[in-house]
């Protein structure tokens, strides 16, 4: 009887260790899928680390800011330190509890972290966060004056600072504009001519296109008037841009009329391959038969 009980009370322990191991089995797989399942989100940090590289190049690559620009200074959270200034001479503006701050020559990103920092050190703000706006181009702009149709200020940029593409933003040079430009720089002027496409332009320069010499022929001729002097542009040429002579017209009669070094008026006779110079007044006269 001893040995029966005793081999009941062992195939009841048997089978109690048994059904402890066959349920701790399923919890050891459970935990298999679940570090599988950790390595996605490590993964997905890869492209967070990389997706602030395009923010950072577009930052570089932005306009700087010059004197006379004017820009939207504003605080987050703190709209008394907001505000809109215009970049002085050295290239600072002054902003509440700090003062000066120097942000000519930064781009616009750089300028709000100049700030951010200026307040970080004077211990008025934890965690400042500023950003700084462009409202008005001025330090990049050229005057265009004389001879083209809408004489003003241009703006500059990466696509328009040569001397063609401001001009051409100005209306074009009328027909009465000269083919040389004045360009006044640092004080300097200097002769460009118009066709000097490749001719770069800087902020703050004034473009000058003067009247081009002219010339004036009235008396029988269809169109009497002034007229712009050509390169080596000779009587016939002059008379031929006028018209030509009328019916009545004689190309044996010509008068000119050309002012002398002392500034006197000489009329002359004149034949139809003399050259004319600017200021030159050409007279047709009626045929005698």
């Amino acid at each position: 009887m001893r040995h029966v009980l005793l081999g009941m009370l062992l195939c009841a322990i048997a089978g109690l260790t048994g059904c402890a191991s066959w349920k701790a089995q399923p919890n050891t797989k459970a935990a298999q899928p679940s570090e599988k399942a950790a390595q996605p989100t490590a993964k997905a940090v890869v492209p967070a680390d990389k997706a602030v590289q395009p923010a950072q190049k577009e930052t570089l690559s932005g306009d700087k800011l010059g004197v006379g620009d004017a820009v939207r200074v504003t605080v987050f959270q703190q709209p008394d330190l907001s505000q809109e200034v215009r970049i002085a001479e050295n290239g600072t503006i002054v902003m509440p509890l700090v003062g000066s701050v120097k942000i000519g020559g930064l781009t616009p990103s750089a300028a709000g972290a100049q700030i951010a920092d200026a307040l970080k050190r004077g211990k008025f703000l934890n965690n400042p966060q500023v950003t700084v706006a462009l409202t008005t181009l001025r330090s990049r702009q050229v005057s265009v004056l004389g001879q083209v149709a809408r004489p003003g200020r241009y703006p500059l940029d990466e696509t328009s600072s040569l001397l063609a593409d401001v001009v051409a933003a100005a209306g074009g040079v009328l027909p009465t504009g000269s083919e040389e430009v004045l360009v006044t720089r640092n004080g300097k002027q200097q002769k460009v001519p118009l066709l000097g496409k490749s001719f770069p332009l800087e902020g703050g320069e004034t473009v000058y296109i003067d009247r081009a010499p002219m010339f004036y022929i009235y008396g029988e001729v269809t169109r009497a008037g002034a007229y712009r002097v050509e390169q080596n542009m000779s009587v016939m040429q002059a008379i031929a841009a006028g018209g030509g002579i009328t019916p009545r017209g004689s190309d044996r009669r010509l008068k000119l009329r050309r002012a002398a070094a002392d500034g006197k008026l000489i009329e002359t006779d004149v034949s139809l391959q003399e050259r004319i110079r600017a200021d030159d007044v050409i007279y047709v006269r009626e045929a005698l038969f």
